[in-house]
């Protein structure tokens, strides 16, 4: 795997709206499709923890990924699986609600599962 990436294993999500603004990340969101039909991170792309392992193969291999959930818990249990196998992963602390108390920008309601463009 080729890097530069995060040394540390968790953001702020201030922290982490740069560094995907930068294009330096691939933002994953493990929430359910209903949680992300509420409000979602236009830069996220949707793997739910439920089907993270069947579709690890949609992970790149070549790009820090920033990990995110509701409120933190799930995306940090994520993050630590996918350091475990070698991946470049770091978690963003507070999940969505922080990612929103920030001024993101975010969009409602039901959307397409994976990419938003």
């Amino acid at each position: 795997m080729g890097g530069p990436y995060l040394s540390e294993d968790e953001v702020s999500a201030a922290r982490a709206r740069e560094i995907i603004a930068a294009g330096e990340a691939w933002l994953l969101d493990v929430r359910e499709p209903q949680e992300w039909d509420e409000v979602r991170s236009p830069d996220a792309h949707l793997i739910p923890l439920s089907q993270l392992q069947d579709r690890q193969d949609e992970l790149p291999e070549d790009q820090q990924i920033l990990v995110i959930c509701h409120s933190g818990g799930r995306s940090r249990m994520v993050t630590d699986a996918l350091l475990r196998a070698d991946f470049p992963a770091a978690n963003v602390a507070g999940g969505m609600i922080a990612w929103e108390s920030t001024g993101a920008p975010v969009e409602r309601g039901a959307g397409p599962s994976g990419t938003v463009s």
